[in-house]
């Protein structure tokens, strides 16, 4: 899969032919003047018969380019049904090999790459004019491009992405396989936060109003000294680039960064390193025996290779094993939804109709970087049903995966309303190619802002106690926020049915609540907003355990004064003591409504509220004096531990 290096290279010059009688593809390189011969056997997934593509549904076009199409695929047989892959479709494979390397030519390179930080290959077959790749389809984006926008890093957190970003390179140079212009589009999130090393290669063209193609050719700031001047390589160059990525990461800033592509190739080759003193002095040390210009002088390249990274100062707090086996927490969750409630990719591709068909002949000079099998543009619906970009905008805007379906209405039906908020109505509405009935949340855009509602269910959405989103709709005045329906109703609703709770009862609902509250202001988020008619149950047997907290729309993340999103580690050591005090202050907000809630399930009523003829005045004062009983009624059954 990562010698499927699918992009023309300009001072590269690659042929490809099939020898239809051996059924396996020959690749010449005259850039070594070798010929170098490998068979591109099927690969089938464990436990699975041989593939081929009428066992996937096409759903949505991902990207295309010149060598082929990438979609969206849903496996339709049995063992892996439903599964949803990223399927590549390529006219032709192109595969190339280095002299220098050591490969392993009897073995199906495809196949071999199985690592829990490299996309995994799970199928590939070919017809007599294309090869299908059946690979990982990655929801949590592009680390760098996403994170750089939304999160403030420190050195710990760096640390953790490249920890997993060494083993993953490390097992490719195992296989002879060598990046050679590693960069940050290559390394994708999957939906809990660790890294996945993709494929290089798929170009996406980007065409204008005037149908212009708009070229891409590649950087070179990440490309090692000997690369840049073509002296030949080895696998010593992607740690030359791991050390462009580390600086980039700590930074905010590339090492060596000219004003054209030509300057930039002359600091690469001769410019000394500016060192940040700001840098710990391992990460200095590390940054230093990386950026050797001589590579057999540079970390990584001895006989040990990734071992000697491995063993640098810098990763000295990090656990390897545990490490490889996903058990150290990523610093950042992205907002993502559950593997079976797909989300949405670039709207240039989004809108087409899957089909699978030869890409476009190839272009050195009219193909864009694809970058990975993500959904991060930001996109938003024009009242015509039709998409236009808004790449520029941070906020979030969504559509679904529905074949042609991009209006809301064209999905769904809207029945009765089940629920009104200050600037929403909840209705429930049914799915109309599954007959699924859900909620939606209508919200009116020229009152409030949803993005950060959407973007803390996607992140938070798969805990079990709070609310699944489901889809979102986006027509340019509403949001529709389609979610699972709670069919057990409000809390609030039962509490009046049953004009109280037990202690027992109450105890159980309240420690439901609590650990989800307590998760997440852990994350860095609070709520604002906890109320009975906000906590609703999945069904109407009442256990506490199938209890969802629902409508986030009060609901805020922590952020720094530059209004990103910090990690734990950054809150721990950097943030500012305003910004620790203003999330104090909405943390205790929940708390403090946790308190009513347990009062209200106790009591039968609200503390500060005497009835409905009470002005929202007269409460406030109450709850400013901190006036209430916990004496009559009631309260005369409740356990003085209870009252405490």
């Amino acid at each position: 899969l990562f010698l499927m290096r699918c992009y023309l290279q300009q001072e590269t010059l690659l042929h490809t032919y099939e020898d239809s009688s051996h059924n396996h593809q020959k690749i010449i390189t005259n850039e070594d003047g070798d010929v170098k011969e490998y068979n591109i056997t099927n690969v089938v997934k464990e436990g699975s018969e041989k593939a081929d593509a009428s066992q996937f549904e096409l759903l949505k076009v991902l990207g295309q380019g010149s060598f082929g199409k990438v979609f969206l695929v849903r496996k339709v047989t049995p063992p892996d049904a439903n599964q949803l892959y990223a399927m590549k479709v390529l006219k032709k494979a192109t595969l190339k090999v280095r002299d220098r390397v050591r490969t392993k030519m009897e073995r199906d390179i495809l196949a071999d790459v199985n690592h829990p930080f490299v996309v995994k290959l799970h199928y590939a077959f070919q017809t007599e004019g294309k090869l299908y790749l059946i690979l990982d389809f990655l929801r949590g984006g592009d680390l760098f491009t996403r994170l750089s926008k939304e999160v403030m890093f420190t050195e710990e957190d760096v640390k953790f992405y490249l920890a997993e970003l060494a083993l993953g390179l490390d097992h490719l140079h195992s296989l002879g396989i060598i990046y050679r212009d590693l960069k940050p589009e290559n390394i994708l999130l999957d939906e809990e936060g660790h890294i996945k090393l993709t494929d290089f290669g798929l170009c996406k063209e980007a065409i204008d109003h005037e149908k212009k193609a708009y070229s891409f050719c590649g950087t070179v700031e990440y490309m090692a000294p000997e690369v840049v001047n073509r002296q030949g390589h080895t696998h010593s160059a992607d740690w030359w680039s791991f050390g462009v990525l580390m600086f980039e990461m700590l930074t905010g800033a590339l090492p060596f960064q000219g004003k054209d592509r030509k300057e930039t190739m002359n600091l690469i080759l001769k410019a000394r390193l500016g060192m940040p003193q700001f840098l710990s002095a391992e990460a200095q040390s590390l940054l230093r025996a990386l950026f050797k210009r001589n590579p057999s002088n540079r970390l990584g390249s001895g006989a040990d290779g990734a071992e000697e990274i491995k063993r640098h100062g810098f990763f000295a707090t990090i656990d390897w094993n545990k490490l490889f086996r996903k058990e150290l927490k990523p610093p950042f969750r992205p907002a993502v939804a559950r593997p079976d409630d797909t989300f949405y990719f670039d709207s240039e591709f989004t809108s087409r109709t899957p089909k699978d068909s030869p890409g476009v002949p190839p272009s050195a000079g009219a193909h864009q970087l694809f970058r990975g099998f993500s959904f991060v543009a930001s996109t938003m619906l024009e009242e015509d049903g039709s998409w236009k970009c808004m790449a520029s905008d941070p906020v979030l805007s969504l559509t679904g995966l529905h074949g042609k379906n991009l209006l809301f209405s064209d999905g769904y039906v809207l029945k009765e309303d089940i629920g009104m908020g200050s600037f929403s109505v909840c209705k429930r509405c049914i799915h109309k190619a599954t007959n699924t009935e859900y909620a939606v949340k209508v919200i009116d855009k020229t009152s409030t802002d949803p993005s950060e509602e959407i973007d803390i269910l996607l992140r938070y959405g798969q805990h079990p106690n709070i609310i699944t989103l489901k889809d979102v709709y986006d027509n340019g005045k509403q949001v529709f926020l389609v979610t699972e329906l709670m069919r057990g109703g409000e809390l609030l609703d039962r509490i009046l049915k049953q004009k109280f709770f037990s202690e027992r009862e109450a105890s159980a609902v309240l420690h439901t609540i609590t650990k989800t509250v307590e998760y997440l202001h852990s994350q860095g988020v609070v709520h604002r907003d906890l109320k009975p008619s906000n906590i609703l149950y999945v069904d109407e047997s009442g256990n506490p355990e199938s209890i969802r907290i629902c409508d986030f729309g009060f609901a805020k993340q922590l952020r720094a004064n530059n209004g990103l999103l910090m990690t734990p580690c950054y809150t721990a050591n950097f943030v500012a003591p305003e910004v620790l005090k203003r999330q104090g202050y909405d943390e205790g907000c929940d708390i403090w409504s946790l308190g009513v809630l347990l009062y209200t399930m106790l009591a039968g009523f609200t503390p500060f509220a005497n009835g409905p003829e009470d002005t929202p005045n007269e409460i406030l004062n109450r709850i400013g004096n901190g006036h209430f009983s916990l004496n009559g009624g009631n309260w005369d059954t409740v356990s003085d531990a209870a009252k405490v």
